[in-house]
């Protein structure tokens, strides 16, 4: 059975709601399917308009009988109001916790319509204020998938941000201007054109913690900029971990050695290390990785075991165990960042080599 996919328009409204019914003309004139499904993103005031003007005086209503469209889903639930840093409807924004607030609640909601892969999300920033319509864009940027889109409505003169024009009627109706003039205007000869804008999608840096569950705003950049930033690895032995993409990696010290003395191996620009053959082990491989496991643990560390284990020197099935268990503990950590951490294979068999994709300036120790 084919998936439905919904439609969702979300609109920054501020005290403008009449930019919810300009954008469904603006679709309607170009030929584009409607929504679904409307919400609106405003404050405490902006809210209480919409109510009044989209619901209780049934201008959204007026526009699908208009144009003989079926109407989309829309009620009070579809009206998300911001809150303060105190959980309360955000009147306006007056200080830098309002500001942080209102973009985590921004980022928030978009990271919800984002989340139905089915889904797709048209954002409007017409309405609301400069730096709502700025939060809603960048939010976007960070959760967008390919099928959302980003615009803006562009209403000519005299008519926009009107209180008594919500749209381009299909017949004459006369309005008058705002300033001492008090022209009249005819609403059918309004133009509203609806623009696109094109936005960088950062999803794909963002990783699965973040999509899946509540983040604040500068924590979604801040793992963005991490991960649209030069790749760097350092390695703290003494703390047995690795820092790659600013997120500390903690590995076993057997682990840890088996990545070192490849990265070591690289660094010093010695013979690629292969893959030990079935049934064939490598006594300068065990020799290389126990130096390495014993810098770790210390000379007087429990390394026995260890020891025994490699005493007639590096098997396959070693070599694989260590690697598959580095990677994993990479891939956990760094998710979809972790592509130039890993170990890979790299050359044609029987010549496959490893390695891990950095460059010598690439990779710092450091001393805790």
């Amino acid at each position: 059975m084919e998936t439905q996919t919904q439609t969702i328009l979300l609109c920054v409204t501020g005290l403008t709601p009449q930019v919810v019914t300009e954008t469904l003309y603006a679709l309607h004139q170009a030929g584009a399917a409607q929504p679904d499904a409307i919400h609106i993103l405003t404050t405490a005031e902006g809210a209480e308009r919409a109510r009044l003007t989209l619901i209780n005086d049934r201008w959204l209503s007026r526009f699908y009988t208009d144009y003989g469209l079926p109407q989309a889903l829309f009620d009070d639930n579809h009206i998300h109001v911001l809150k303060d840093p105190g959980g309360q409807p955000l009147q306006d924004i007056r200080s830098q916790q309002d500001n942080q607030a209102m973009a985590d609640g921004i980022t928030e909601l978009i990271r919800q319509f984002t989340s139905d892969p089915h889904g797709c999300l048209h954002v409007s920033i017409a309405g609301g204020r400069k730096t709502m319509g700025f939060y809603a864009g960048y939010a976007l940027s960070l959760y967008g998938r390919d099928q959302d889109r980003l615009s803006h409505v562009l209403v000519s003169a005299h008519y926009e941000s009107h209180p008594q024009f919500f749209y381009p009627t299909p017949y004459s109706q006369t309005i008058y201007t705002n300033d001492r003039s008090n022209k009249p205007l005819d609403t059918r000869q309004a133009d509203v054109m609806l623009a696109d804008i094109a936005f960088v999608r950062l999803r794909h840096g963002l990783d699965d913690d973040l999509l899946n569950g509540q983040s604040s705003f500068s924590a979604s950049v801040k793992r963005a900029q991490q991960s649209l930033g030069p790749q760097k690895l350092i390695i703290d032995l003494k703390q047995r971990i690795v820092i790659a993409q600013g997120i500390d990696i903690r590995l076993k010290p057997a682990e840890l050695a088996f990545y070192h003395w490849l990265i070591q191996n690289q660094l010093q620009g010695l013979e690629p290390i292969l893959c030990p053959s079935d049934g064939v082990a490598e006594p300068d491989y065990a020799h290389a990785y126990l130096m390495h496991y014993r810098q770790i643990i210390g000379e007087m560390g429990p390394g026995e075991r260890t020891e025994q284990v490699l005493q007639e020197g590096m098997s396959k099935s070693f070599f694989e165990q260590r690697k598959a268990r580095v990677n994993r503990q990479i891939k956990n950590a760094l998710q979809s960042r972790a592509g130039p951490y890993l170990i890979a294979a790299r050359g044609k068999r029987p010549r496959t080599y490893y390695r891990i994709e950095l460059e010598s300036r690439q990779i710092e120790y450091q001393e805790s």
